[in-house]
């Protein structure tokens, strides 16, 4: 064993908030690599905790009792907008009255309504009670483990939690050195974006190393940097790249099968494993390719090799597979998932696709396990569709949700408000489409758009256009990091109005939007009434020494006798 195995301790966390539908797959992949290269490392999901979940809880409802129903929205969506800038400013504030001043400001700026002051007392008190709950859980924990080494997987809704605990860990052990990476570094903090420059200043004393992109062999190279003892505060490298490893890659053969033993998996209702990094498409809005470099995936029997250890020694049948969409691996999958006979049930994101539109595919799909797919269909207008380069028509969306549901397959179907260039003509095309097809869609999301300096694909193209801050500038030392939108058309406030009428319309159509256990529960209760063929409940993967093999016994149905699906007319 290395002698650097004996030195270092690593700690490695994801902080609130973040929901908890899977063990975290980020930290539990490093702590793997990590193990091949003989370094110990233990993996925190404090998200999961439900002594610090209790507050996000509290601050959704207070809030929810001030807005209008008909400025709600996507509430639980596009209230964590909210609460994660109002805990940036929390940590960051002098002037109380500037500071629920800012918070009244973000909260207008989402739900267009304005609070009174002891409402925004109200919410504040309960954003002092998460940290001072945080304090006390995060010093234990450091107490406990001992870390010589501290990693925090990021995201933009964990910055601030994140930001808090570098700053604890800085002051209580400052012989700790501190690694950020994750996510938000490909939208928030994206590189290039003045967002980025800003948030290295203000942490340039409490976050020693930043990782940016994969990070395996860059937290690597960190630590062999340490043993060396290369690594001095005052004079060497911060910021760590895929450039500074010559742009190495994961070499995703090499991988050992993920190990959740330090996480309680009763809190999770799916297991989660990965096929591929990446993305092979890159649609105008999205970071994947920017975030993950070169499309790479692993061999379909080493796939189904780990799905089976992982159901093994952990008990579960129900997998949420992490890539950014399974088409490439989703026909070679299933017919591997038959070939052995496995009975393993795997949900993911789809792409509309030629393959979706055969309905002997997604038969195959469902007959291997393929439980939940996961679509972004994005607009129901051709002219979006367009825009945002996803190369996809309406009459293979309708194709797609038609086969995947006939045969029983969950249908999620996530859609961008107020996309730029989105007309009235075009918002109402998407709520016709959701219309018509409202018995193949398990649930639906619609989410506003988001614009990034940089780290989207089409960043440069939109930088080109007219963007402005939608925050104070002022308020830029208790955000830290600034929010720009788009000045033309539909207008921010436009886009907002439109989520509005989406959700009524989806409310009126009786389309789930599910955001707890128990509207799964009643989104279920649906779906088995509206399909025959309905993959089992989620509430069916809970219990004990549960073993499910329905898949087997699928039986196609004959659908050229209903008439009223032939009416429709979804061939090609």
């Amino acid at each position: 064993m290395k002698e650097n195995t004996k030195k270092e301790k690593i700690l490695l966390v994801l902080l609130p908030f973040w929901t908890p539908l899977t063990p975290p797959l980020g930290i539990t992949c490093l702590k793997g690599f990590l193990k091949t290269h003989d370094y110990k490392s233990t993996a925190v999901d404090a998200s999961a905790e439900e002594e610090l979940r209790q507050f996000s809880n509290q601050y959704f409802s207070t809030l929810d009792r001030g807005i209008p129903a008909n400025k709600k929205g996507n509430f639980y969506s596009i209230v964590n907008n909210v609460i994660r800038n109002h805990q940036m400013a929390h940590i960051n504030y002098k002037n109380e009255e500037q500071y629920l001043e800012l918070v009244k400001i973000l909260i207008y700026k989402t739900f267009y309504t304005n609070l009174e002051k002891n409402h925004l007392v109200e919410l504040a008190k309960i954003i002092t009670g998460f940290y001072s709950r945080l304090e006390t859980y995060f010093l234990d924990l450091l107490a406990r483990e001992k870390p010589t080494v501290l990693g925090i997987s990021v995201y933009s809704d964990t910055l601030p939690a994140s930001v808090f605990c570098f700053r604890l860990t800085r002051a209580r052990y400052p012989g700790i050195m501190t690694v950020m990476g994750g996510g938000v570094f490909a939208d928030l903090l994206a590189p290039g974006s003045p967002n980025l420059d800003f948030f290295l200043e203000k942490t340039r004393n409490i976050i020693d190393k930043i990782v940016i992109g994969e990070g395996e062999h860059l937290f690597l190279k960190i630590l062999e940097m340490k043993a060396k003892d290369e690594i001095h505060p005052e004079t060497s490298k911060r910021v760590f790249t895929l450039a500074d490893i010559d742009s190495q890659l994961l070499d995703l053969a090499t991988v050992e099968p993920l190990d959740f033993s330090d996480f309680n998996l009763a809190s999770y209702p799916y297991l989660v494993s990965y096929t591929s990094r990446s993305c092979p498409f890159q649609c105008a809005f999205c970071s994947e390719t920017v975030q993950w470099g070169k499309y790479r995936k692993k061999s379909i029997p080493q796939v189904v090799k780990e799905l089976k250890e992982l159901s093994r020694v952990n008990g579960s049948q129900l997998f949420l597979l992490g890539d950014s969409l399974l088409n490439p691996v989703i026909n070679k999958l299933a017919d591997e998932l038959h070939r052995t006979g496995e009975s393993i049930y795997w949900e993911g994101w789809l792409r509309v696709s030629p393959g979706a539109c055969d309905i002997g595919n997604t038969m195959k799909w469902r007959q291997a396990g393929f439980y939940h797919a996961r679509l972004g269909i994005e607009s129901g207008s051709p002219r979006i569709l367009e825009l945002m380069g996803k190369k996809i028509q309406v009459e293979q969306i309708k194709q797609t949700l038609f086969n995947l549901s006939m045969v029983g397959i969950k249908t999620t179907t996530l859609w961008i408000i107020g996309y730029p260039g989105e007309t009235e003509e075009d918002f109402l095309q998407t709520l016709a489409l959701i219309e018509e097809l409202k018995d193949y869609i398990y649930e639906a999301e619609g989410t506003p758009f988001w614009y990034y300096l940089t780290g989207q694909s089409n960043s440069n193209e939109w930088r080109k256009k007219t963007s402005q801050l939608l925050y104070p500038e002022e308020a830029r030392n208790m955000l830290v990091v600034q929010t720009w939108i788009l000045t033309g058309e539909p207008t921010r406030e436009e886009t907002y109005t439109r989520l509005n009428r989406f959700t009524a319309h989806l409310n009126k159509l009786r389309i789930p939007n599910n955001y707890s256990l128990h509207d799964l529960y009643k989104a279920d209760e649906r779906w088995q009434k509206l399909h025959r063929n309905a993959v089992p409940p989620l509430v069916a993967f809970t219990g004990s020494n549960t073993f499910i093999d329905e898949n087997k016994k699928v039986q196609e149905l004959s659908i050229t006798q209903d008439t009223e699906l032939e009416d429709r007319g979804f061939g090609f």
